[in-house]
């Protein structure tokens, strides 16, 4: 059978599937499990409305979200009536559960929803974040968190105020080659970590992207995928940093008007300990370096969604293969339901924008060093 009417629409079948393991996990039969509507909070999938359907999204949130254990797509906001109906038809999202971005507070009353994942332009991410915890929502809010530090204070306060979670996407940390990375310093494997090297850059192209423009994205390469070395070089240390000195580079590419081009910094961290980065929208480099007192680590890949690769002193790394976005949204969605807080909070996200804000002061100030 393959016409649409006779296919099992998606959101059914997952809802069924989860209700139907919770079924035979207790020996009902399957069918009169499902008839009678029996689920427990614990079985229950948690709906998700992804808000911003642009690449991210779509290639990778919502493909992931037919894999998920815990969670499921159950509405969409978006601003663009085609992308309403070519969603509404491929994941079969009902009428009432797409919204629109003057519309969304409405979700509020909406039970199929209760996680946001905010997956907007950065500059948005505040807004949308404190709009949907006053709706009453969970909420996934994409990196960076923000814009400044700022924002990501009064987003920490409204989660709080409303006595909803938050969580940064930060995919990486459920990856199973950077949690031996992050494991490094909590188990002393390879000894007292001594440098860092954390690289994460492309070849950017359409120069009409919101990426490119300093009033959506606040920033170029370093609010996009520098946040990731921002990251590795914390979590490879197990420390936070304590000053840093960066520097600027523009080729004069008018693509680079608004936002830098390329950005290279050094932080500090206690004992003497340093990191070195680099991060742009116009070379090609994707590695993380950890030296220690007993050897090194390494990853390259390091940071794409998949295909990673790297060793551990002699160990070669080599994971089956690993879908981080469900990872991620499962684990956010088991803290919902066991009322525990996720490995990567709102604070998580506020502490990478201190060094995004200090590497900015640093190059207005010629490369001065800056105490975080």
């Amino acid at each position: 059978m393959t016409s649409k009417e006779n296919r099992v629409p998606r959101r059914d079948f997952i809802k069924k599937s989860a209700l139907g393991v919770s079924a035979l996990s207790i020996g009902l039969p399957l069918n009169s499990a499902i008839a009678s509507g029996c689920t427990s909070s614990e079985n229950k999938k948690l709906g998700v409305a992804l808000v911003g359907l642009g690449g991210y999204s779509k290639g990778q949130l919502a493909p992931s979200l037919l894999e998920t254990e815990h969670c499921y797509l159950s509405a969409i906001v978006t601003g663009t009536k085609e992308k309403e109906k070519a969603w509404a038809e491929e994941y079969n999202i009902p009428k009432e559960n797409i919204y629109n971005y003057e519309n969304f507070d409405d979700i509020a009353s909406n039970k199929d929803v209760d996680i946001v994942y905010v997956v907007l332009p950065n500059s948005m991410h505040a807004e949308f974040t404190i709009r949907a915890a006053k709706a009453g929502k969970h909420v996934i809010c994409e990196k960076p968190m923000a814009v400044s530090v700022a924002e990501c204070e009064a987003m920490i306060k409204a989660c709080n105020d409303n006595n909803v979670k938050l969580s940064i996407g930060y995919r990486l940390h459920f990856d199973p080659y950077h949690k031996k990375i992050i494991n490094l310093s909590r188990e002393g494997t390879l000894g007292t970590i001594n440098h860092v090297r954390a690289d994460f850059a492309f070849t950017i192209g359409d120069p009409t992207q919101w990426r490119l423009k300093k009033s959506l994205a606040g920033g170029g390469a370093l609010m996009d995928v520098g946040v990731y070395c921002i990251q590795a070089c914390r979590y490879s240390f197990g420390q936070e940093p304590i000053a840093l000195r960066a520097q600027a580079f523009n080729s004069g590419n008018e693509k680079f008007k608004e936002v830098n081009e390329t950005i290279t910094w050094q932080m500090e961290f206690p004992d003497g300990k340093i990191s070195n980065s680099t991060t742009s929208y116009a070379m090609s480099v994707n590695s993380l370096f950890v030296s220690a007192q007993k050897g090194k680590a390494q990853l390259m890949p390091a940071y794409s969604y998949g295909g990673l690769k790297g060793f551990l002193g002699n160990e070669t790394l080599d994971f089956p293969k690993f879908n981080q976005q469900a990872a991620q949204m499962d684990a956010f969605a088991l803290n919902v339901k066991h009322n525990t807080e996720s490995i990567v909070p709102g604070e998580e996200g506020l502490k990478d924008m201190k060094v995004i804000e200090a590497i900015f002061k640093s190059i207005e100030q010629d490369g001065a060093r800056v105490l975080i």
